[in-house]
Protein backbone atom coordinates (compact mmCIF):
# COMPACT_ATOMS: atom_id res chain seq x y z
CA UNK A 1 0.00 0.00 0.00
CA UNK A 2 2.74 2.45 1.00
CA UNK A 3 4.69 1.77 -2.19
CA UNK A 4 1.61 2.35 -4.35
CA UNK A 5 0.96 5.68 -2.62
CA UNK A 6 4.59 6.68 -3.07
CA UNK A 7 4.52 5.75 -6.75
CA UNK A 8 1.51 8.02 -7.22
CA UNK A 9 3.29 10.79 -5.30
CA UNK A 10 6.31 10.47 -7.57
CA UNK A 11 4.12 10.71 -10.65
CA UNK A 12 2.33 13.83 -9.41
CA UNK A 13 5.57 15.45 -8.27
CA UNK A 14 7.07 15.05 -11.76
CA UNK A 15 4.00 16.84 -13.13
CA UNK A 16 4.58 19.61 -10.58
CA UNK A 17 8.25 19.99 -11.48
CA UNK A 18 7.65 20.07 -15.21
CA UNK A 19 4.72 22.47 -14.97
CA UNK A 20 7.05 24.86 -13.15
CA UNK A 21 9.57 24.20 -15.92
CA UNK A 22 6.98 25.21 -18.51
CA UNK A 23 5.96 28.35 -16.63
CA UNK A 24 9.54 29.55 -16.22
CA UNK A 25 10.48 28.50 -19.74
CA UNK A 26 8.07 30.96 -21.36
CA UNK A 27 8.23 33.64 -18.64
CA UNK A 28 10.69 35.93 -20.46
CA UNK A 29 9.21 35.46 -23.92
CA UNK A 30 6.23 36.83 -25.85
CA UNK A 31 4.53 33.45 -25.38
CA UNK A 32 4.12 33.93 -21.62
CA UNK A 33 0.72 32.32 -21.09
CA UNK A 34 -0.63 29.07 -19.68
CA UNK A 35 -1.28 27.45 -23.05
CA UNK A 36 2.29 27.74 -24.27
CA UNK A 37 3.64 26.83 -20.83
CA UNK A 38 1.62 23.60 -20.96
CA UNK A 39 2.87 22.94 -24.50
CA UNK A 40 6.46 23.26 -23.29
CA UNK A 41 5.73 20.99 -20.33
CA UNK A 42 4.25 18.37 -22.65
CA UNK A 43 7.30 18.60 -24.93
CA UNK A 44 9.67 17.97 -22.00
CA UNK A 45 7.54 15.02 -20.86
CA UNK A 46 7.93 13.64 -24.39
CA UNK A 47 11.71 14.17 -24.29
CA UNK A 48 12.04 12.32 -20.98
CA UNK A 49 9.85 9.47 -22.25
CA UNK A 50 11.87 9.18 -25.47
CA UNK A 51 15.15 9.14 -23.56
CA UNK A 52 13.88 6.65 -21.01
CA UNK A 53 12.48 4.29 -23.65
CA UNK A 54 15.48 4.40 -25.98
CA UNK A 55 18.47 4.86 -23.64
CA UNK A 56 17.21 3.84 -20.20
CA UNK A 57 18.23 5.04 -16.73
CA UNK A 58 21.89 5.77 -17.47
CA UNK A 59 21.02 8.40 -20.07
CA UNK A 60 18.51 10.04 -17.76
CA UNK A 61 21.12 10.12 -15.01
CA UNK A 62 23.69 11.85 -17.22
CA UNK A 63 21.13 14.49 -18.14
CA UNK A 64 20.42 15.07 -14.46
CA UNK A 65 24.09 15.39 -13.50
CA UNK A 66 24.68 18.23 -15.95
CA UNK A 67 21.47 19.93 -14.87
CA UNK A 68 22.29 19.72 -11.14
CA UNK A 69 25.80 21.14 -11.57
CA UNK A 70 24.45 24.11 -13.51
CA UNK A 71 21.70 24.66 -10.95
CA UNK A 72 24.04 24.70 -7.95
CA UNK A 73 26.36 27.23 -9.59
CA UNK A 74 23.49 29.60 -10.31
CA UNK A 75 22.03 29.16 -6.82
CA UNK A 76 25.40 30.19 -5.36
CA UNK A 77 25.35 33.34 -7.49
CA UNK A 78 21.73 34.05 -6.55
CA UNK A 79 22.44 33.76 -2.82
CA UNK A 80 25.47 36.04 -3.17
CA UNK A 81 23.35 38.66 -4.94
CA UNK A 82 20.65 38.40 -2.26
CA UNK A 83 23.26 38.76 0.50
CA UNK A 84 24.55 41.97 -1.09
CA UNK A 85 21.00 43.31 -1.43
CA UNK A 86 20.19 42.31 2.14
CA UNK A 87 23.29 44.13 3.39
CA UNK A 88 22.34 47.27 1.48
CA UNK A 89 18.78 47.15 2.82
CA UNK A 90 20.14 46.72 6.35
CA UNK A 91 22.42 49.74 5.91
CA UNK A 92 19.45 51.87 4.78
CA UNK A 93 17.28 50.63 7.62
CA UNK A 94 14.88 49.28 4.98
CA UNK A 95 14.36 45.72 6.22
CA UNK A 96 10.73 44.59 6.13
CA UNK A 97 8.98 43.16 9.18
CA UNK A 98 5.45 42.69 7.84
CA UNK A 99 2.79 40.96 9.89
CA UNK A 100 1.73 37.56 8.49
CA UNK A 101 -1.30 37.67 6.22
CA UNK A 102 -2.36 34.08 6.87
CA UNK A 103 -2.44 32.90 10.46
CA UNK A 104 -3.90 30.19 12.67
CA UNK A 105 -5.48 27.10 11.20
CA UNK A 106 -5.36 28.48 7.65
CA UNK A 107 -1.58 28.88 7.83
CA UNK A 108 -1.14 25.32 9.10
CA UNK A 109 -3.23 23.80 6.30
CA UNK A 110 -1.39 25.96 3.77
CA UNK A 111 1.98 24.66 4.98
CA UNK A 112 0.60 21.13 4.80
CA UNK A 113 -0.31 21.70 1.17
CA UNK A 114 3.26 22.76 0.38
CA UNK A 115 5.12 19.79 1.86
CA UNK A 116 6.16 18.55 -1.60
CA UNK A 117 8.30 21.66 -2.12
CA UNK A 118 10.72 20.59 0.63
CA UNK A 119 10.94 16.83 0.08
CA UNK A 120 12.38 14.46 -2.47
CA UNK A 121 15.44 13.13 -0.67
CA UNK A 122 14.23 9.53 -0.71
CA UNK A 123 14.55 9.14 -4.48
CA UNK A 124 17.89 7.30 -4.44
CA UNK A 125 16.36 4.70 -2.10
CA UNK A 126 14.78 3.12 -5.19
CA UNK A 127 17.98 2.85 -7.24
CA UNK A 128 19.22 -0.29 -5.53
CA UNK A 129 19.91 -1.99 -8.85
CA UNK A 130 22.49 0.71 -9.66
CA UNK A 131 23.99 1.86 -6.32
CA UNK A 132 24.79 0.09 -3.06
CA UNK A 133 23.04 0.92 0.22
CA UNK A 134 25.93 2.99 1.63
CA UNK A 135 26.04 5.26 -1.43
CA UNK A 136 22.27 5.74 -1.42
CA UNK A 137 22.17 6.60 2.30
CA UNK A 138 25.00 9.10 1.95
CA UNK A 139 23.34 10.74 -1.05
CA UNK A 140 20.08 11.25 0.84
CA UNK A 141 21.81 12.68 3.90
CA UNK A 142 24.02 15.03 1.89
CA UNK A 143 21.06 16.26 -0.16
CA UNK A 144 19.11 17.07 3.01
CA UNK A 145 21.97 19.04 4.57
CA UNK A 146 22.72 21.05 1.42
CA UNK A 147 19.09 21.88 0.71
CA UNK A 148 18.40 22.81 4.36
CA UNK A 149 21.23 25.34 4.37
CA UNK A 150 20.09 26.80 1.03
CA UNK A 151 16.43 27.02 2.11
CA UNK A 152 17.19 28.70 5.44
CA UNK A 153 19.53 31.32 3.96
CA UNK A 154 17.21 32.01 1.03
CA UNK A 155 14.08 32.43 3.16
CA UNK A 156 15.75 34.88 5.55
CA UNK A 157 17.25 36.97 2.75
CA UNK A 158 14.00 37.04 0.78
CA UNK A 159 11.58 37.62 3.64
CA UNK A 160 13.12 40.71 5.20
CA UNK A 161 14.74 42.48 2.23
CA UNK A 162 11.68 42.88 -0.03
CA UNK A 163 8.25 44.46 0.26
CA UNK A 164 5.49 41.89 0.06
CA UNK A 165 2.63 44.15 -1.08
CA UNK A 166 3.48 44.36 -4.79
CA UNK A 167 3.87 40.61 -5.18
CA UNK A 168 1.52 38.78 -7.52
CA UNK A 169 0.66 35.21 -6.67
CA UNK A 170 1.91 33.09 -9.54
CA UNK A 171 4.63 30.54 -10.10
CA UNK A 172 7.09 33.04 -11.62
CA UNK A 173 6.63 36.05 -9.29
CA UNK A 174 10.18 35.60 -8.00
CA UNK A 175 11.55 36.80 -11.37
CA UNK A 176 10.24 40.34 -10.79
CA UNK A 177 11.84 40.39 -7.35
CA UNK A 178 15.25 39.43 -8.69
CA UNK A 179 15.11 42.32 -11.17
CA UNK A 180 15.44 44.59 -8.13
CA UNK A 181 18.65 42.87 -7.04
CA UNK A 182 20.46 42.79 -10.40
CA UNK A 183 19.31 42.93 -14.05
CA UNK A 184 21.09 39.67 -14.88
CA UNK A 185 19.45 37.67 -12.07
CA UNK A 186 16.04 37.12 -13.72
CA UNK A 187 17.70 35.38 -16.67
CA UNK A 188 19.97 33.35 -14.37
CA UNK A 189 17.00 32.49 -12.18
CA UNK A 190 15.03 31.21 -15.15
CA UNK A 191 18.00 29.06 -16.19
CA UNK A 192 18.34 27.79 -12.61
CA UNK A 193 14.60 27.08 -12.39
CA UNK A 194 14.64 25.18 -15.67
CA UNK A 195 17.68 23.22 -14.52
CA UNK A 196 16.22 22.53 -11.07
CA UNK A 197 12.82 21.37 -12.26
CA UNK A 198 14.32 19.29 -15.06
CA UNK A 199 16.76 17.51 -12.75
CA UNK A 200 14.07 16.95 -10.10
CA UNK A 201 11.68 15.56 -12.70
CA UNK A 202 14.34 13.18 -14.01
CA UNK A 203 15.23 12.07 -10.48
CA UNK A 204 11.61 11.27 -9.63
CA UNK A 205 11.07 9.65 -13.01
CA UNK A 206 14.03 7.37 -12.35
CA UNK A 207 12.88 6.73 -8.79
CA UNK A 208 9.33 5.94 -9.82
CA UNK A 209 10.54 3.60 -12.54
CA UNK A 210 12.60 1.66 -10.01
CA UNK A 211 9.79 1.70 -7.46
CA UNK A 212 7.09 0.47 -9.83
CA UNK A 213 9.40 -2.32 -11.04
CA UNK A 214 10.14 -3.24 -7.41
CA UNK A 215 6.46 -3.24 -6.37
CA UNK A 216 5.41 -5.30 -9.39
CA UNK A 217 8.30 -7.73 -8.76
CA UNK A 218 9.62 -7.14 -12.24
CA UNK A 219 6.30 -7.58 -14.04
CA UNK A 220 6.34 -3.91 -15.06
CA UNK A 221 9.67 -2.91 -16.55
CA UNK A 222 11.14 0.54 -15.97
CA UNK A 223 10.51 1.66 -19.55
CA UNK A 224 6.80 0.80 -19.21
CA UNK A 225 6.72 2.68 -15.90
CA UNK A 226 8.17 5.76 -17.63
CA UNK A 227 5.35 5.64 -20.19
CA UNK A 228 2.74 5.35 -17.43
CA UNK A 229 4.24 8.30 -15.56
CA UNK A 230 4.34 10.52 -18.64
CA UNK A 231 0.75 9.69 -19.57
CA UNK A 232 -0.61 10.65 -16.15
CA UNK A 233 1.68 13.69 -15.99
CA UNK A 234 0.46 15.07 -19.30
CA UNK A 235 -3.16 14.50 -18.20
CA UNK A 236 -2.55 16.47 -14.99
CA UNK A 237 -0.81 19.22 -16.93
CA UNK A 238 -3.87 19.92 -19.06
CA UNK A 239 -6.54 19.39 -16.38
CA UNK A 240 -5.13 21.04 -13.21
CA UNK A 241 -3.26 24.22 -12.30
CA UNK A 242 0.16 24.23 -10.67
CA UNK A 243 -1.12 24.89 -7.15
CA UNK A 244 -3.60 22.02 -7.34
CA UNK A 245 -0.82 19.70 -8.52
CA UNK A 246 1.38 20.80 -5.60
CA UNK A 247 -1.46 20.03 -3.20
CA UNK A 248 -2.09 16.58 -4.74
CA UNK A 249 1.59 15.67 -4.49
CA UNK A 250 1.85 16.97 -0.92
CA UNK A 251 -1.14 14.91 0.19
CA UNK A 252 0.24 11.77 -1.44
CA UNK A 253 3.67 12.15 0.15
CA UNK A 254 2.13 12.93 3.54
CA UNK A 255 -0.02 9.79 3.34
CA UNK A 256 3.05 7.74 2.42
CA UNK A 257 5.02 9.14 5.37
CA UNK A 258 2.03 8.43 7.64
CA UNK A 259 1.91 4.79 6.53
CA UNK A 260 5.66 4.36 7.01
CA UNK A 261 5.55 6.02 10.44
CA UNK A 262 2.59 3.84 11.41
CA UNK A 263 4.53 0.70 10.48
CA UNK A 264 7.50 1.95 12.51
CA UNK A 265 5.22 2.65 15.48
CA UNK A 266 3.77 -0.87 15.40
CA UNK A 267 7.21 -2.44 15.26
CA UNK A 268 8.48 -0.25 18.09
CA UNK A 269 5.43 -1.15 20.19
CA UNK A 270 5.98 -4.87 19.61
CA UNK A 271 9.60 -4.41 20.63
CA UNK A 272 8.54 -2.65 23.86
CA UNK A 273 10.12 0.64 22.76
CA UNK A 274 7.26 2.78 24.06
CA UNK A 275 8.95 6.15 23.59
CA UNK A 276 9.74 5.42 19.94
CA UNK A 277 6.27 3.98 19.41
CA UNK A 278 4.72 7.19 20.73
CA UNK A 279 6.97 9.36 18.58
CA UNK A 280 6.32 7.39 15.40
CA UNK A 281 2.61 7.27 16.17
CA UNK A 282 2.55 11.05 16.49
CA UNK A 283 4.31 11.42 13.15
CA UNK A 284 1.78 9.04 11.58
CA UNK A 285 -1.13 11.10 12.89
CA UNK A 286 0.53 14.28 11.65
CA UNK A 287 0.92 12.74 8.19
CA UNK A 288 -2.75 11.77 8.10
CA UNK A 289 -3.75 15.28 9.20
CA UNK A 290 -1.63 16.82 6.42
CA UNK A 291 -3.15 14.48 3.84
CA UNK A 292 -6.69 15.33 4.96
CA UNK A 293 -6.47 19.05 5.69
CA UNK A 294 -3.70 20.30 3.37
CA UNK A 295 -4.93 23.05 1.03
CA UNK A 296 -3.54 24.54 -2.20
CA UNK A 297 -2.41 28.16 -2.39
CA UNK A 298 -5.33 30.37 -3.44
Amino acid sequence: MASIVLAFAFIVSVAYYLNLFGAFGVSLTELDDQFHAKLLTTAVFTLILFTGLTRGFSALERMEQVSVCLKLMIIAGLLLGLMVHFGEATGRGALQFDAPRVTGWASLTLMAGLIVTVQGFETSRYLGSTYDARMRIQSMQLAQWISTVIYCIYIVLLTYAFESDPLSLDETAIIDLMQIVAPILPLLLVIAALSAQFSAAIADTSGSGGLITEVSKGAIKERVAYALLVGIGVLLTWTANIFEIISYASRAFALYYAIQAGIAAIRAWRGNHLAKATLFGGVALLGVAIAVFGTPVE
